[in-house]
Order: structure tokens, then sequence, then C-alpha cells
């Protein structure tokens, strides 16, 4: 079941996020988000009216997608960049598809025409799933990331979004 995120579903979401920090690198970053960077990160995709939803079975939140800016100039506006993080014992179950699949719903109903998803390179099995979701490879940047002592290349896809009527800029 995939619904809109509440703030009651945070503490959940971060315990997500900071164990793919703590254990991946599909986040380059090594700084966990605390209770109140969260709280602002949620409020901020709430008031800036961009998508956070979650997958959930019996068990509670098995992962989360959301989608915001790709850069912040306005002629980049049509263009967002996701980001979509299942929990370590849900990974390999159709929650990751899931939540790319409505965020792409959902970035259509919005009137955006492409969507990037930028993925370490090791990370075979999502870039797979992007591209068997219309994704296509567009770029990819050796040792832009440092992480577990090592560096790590990025790989941007994208996706371009079912025809949208735009308006003239």
């Amino acid at each position: 079941m995939i619904e809109v995120a509440c703030r009651q579903d945070l503490a959940e979401i971060l315990a997500i996020y900071n164990e793919v920090i703590r254990n991946s690198t599909a986040v380059y970053s090594e700084l966990e988000l605390s209770p109140e960077r969260g709280e602002a990160w949620f409020e901020a995709k709430r008031t800036g009216g961009f998508p956070l939803i979650v997958s959930k079975d019996a068990s509670g939140i098995t992962g989360f997608g959301t989608f915001g800016e790709f850069r912040a100039p306005h002629c980049y506006q049509h263009t967002v960049e996701h980001s979509v993080h299942v929990r370590s014992d849900c990974r390999g179950r159709g929650f990751g598809r899931q939540l790319v699949s409505e965020l792409l719903v959902r970035a259509c109903a919005m009137q955006k025409h492409i969507m990037i998803a930028g993925i370490d390179a090791d990370n075979a099995a999502s870039i797979k799933l992007h591209q068997s979701l219309g994704f296509v490879n567009v770029g990819h940047f050796h040792e832009v990331g440092f992480k577990f002592g090592r560096w790590l290349d990025l790989v941007f896809l994208e996706c371009r979004l079912p025809a949208t009527k735009l308006l003239q800029l």
C-alpha cells in the first residue's frame, strides 16, 4: 500500500534513511538526519508542494520516496530528481518499484517533463530497476563521492515523462 506520508511516519522514515547512510553508498553522506533536521526536511517537502510517500505492509513502513527540484533556477522547473529508499529487510520485494512508479505518476500529474535518478554506479539492482521503468543512462561521473575510504562513481539516468501540456516560458 502506498500513501502520503504524515508527521507520525517521520521516525520510521528517518530510521530507514539513517540505516542507508550508515551502511550503503545509496546516499553520498555520512551525516545522519537528526529528528530536528528530519522535521525541517519534512516541512520543506510539504511547503514546496513536493510529494513524500511511503509504502506500508503489516510490519509498518517498508520504504519512502520523494522528489524535488533538480536545480533551483526557473528554467529547470519541469525537471525533478527523486529519492527512494527501502527498509533493509524489505529490499528485493518490489517496494522500490512501487514507490518509483508512484512518483512517476505524481510527477506527470504535476506536469513535470523529466525525472532524474542519481545512483551509485555499483548499485546494479537500482540501475536495472530504473531502466525497466523507462529511465535511460545519460551520464557517468567518475570519483565524485568519497565514502567508506573509497572513491564513488555516480550514474545519472533520466525518464522523459509522458507528453504533458507544458506552459510556455
